[in-house]
């Protein structure tokens, strides 16, 4: 029998109980991953009880308290509040979503919360994004063309022409998708994964933009794009109902149909 070994520190531990406030009617805890890369030690999940009639309705407002009231050294990404900058993505009952926008009252029982998977873990609930943001870069997301633009005004669209980004350019790159998909977990460092390929597609699809056979050329791969198995989980747990998952097979169709 095959034995795996998991890496020092690795382990998971059980950390610290900070009890329900005095008096509280309404309690609900909150287990959250911790790990301090300076302390040295295992990563642990502690437990924090609140009271919800003292607290906002999501899942961004009960971190918010836990850090002001209880426990300033919990680490975490927050900014709009509004589902719009996707800073305050993390796991939270096993799904990949925001923070900001999910309901304490979604969840059953005790809120689980965790950064994004299969993503080094720069503190607590902060992921490094680096490596994400690097792809992002390499597919060029600005409007290229080969043209000079009309002298008279902008470069315009129809509104058919406009109707084709829907769906596309409302991703705000919280890397929900990609971190969610076994085949960017396994191939990360040569698959670009739903969010990236979506946004690629947003640019290919752009009637304005002049550059669609060299977007072509460089997605055509069989790592970049093709490890993409049409699992679907993109889509699924997009906080944004978005569809990655279709996007990734447009381009495959264009791949098809310029041979």
């Amino acid at each position: 029998m095959v034995e795996f070994t998991l890496p020092a520190n690795s382990k998971i531990k059980k950390g610290k109980l900070y009890p329900k406030p005095e008096g509280a009617r309404n309690p609900r805890g909150f287990k959250i991953y911790r790990w301090d890369p300076d302390s040295g030690q295992n990563p642990r999940t502690d437990t924090y009880e609140l009271d919800l009639d003292r607290c906002g309705p999501m899942i961004l407002d009960a971190l918010i308290k836990i850090k002001n009231e209880i426990d300033p050294t919990l680490t975490f990404r927050r900014s709009c509040r509004e589902g719009i900058c996707g800073s305050c993505a993390m796991n939270i009952d096993g799904t990949n979503t925001l923070a900001c926008t999910k309901p304490i009252g979604d969840v059953k029982g005790k809120v689980k919360i965790y950064p994004l998977p299969h993503m080094p873990v720069i503190k607590d609930l902060v992921p490094d994004m680096t490596h994400f943001f690097a792809q992002y870069a390499s597919i060029k997301p600005w409007l290229q063309t080969n043209t000079p633009p009309p002298p008279d005004g902008e470069r315009l669209q129809s509104r058919e022409e406009r109707a084709r980004l829907d769906g596309l350019y409302e991703c705000i790159l919280c890397a929900c998708c990609s971190t969610s998909c076994p085949s960017y977990w396994w191939n990360a460092d040569r698959y670009l994964g739903p969010a990236i390929l979506l946004q690629a597609y947003r640019w290919i699809s752009d009637s304005r933009d002049e550059t669609a056979g060299e977007r072509l050329d460089q997605l055509e791969d069989p790592f970049r794009l093709y490890r993409c198995h049409t699992i679907m989980n993109c889509t699924k747990t997009c906080p944004k109902d978005l569809n990655p998952g279709k996007a990734i097979a447009e381009i495959k169709k264009l791949m098809v149909t310029r041979r």
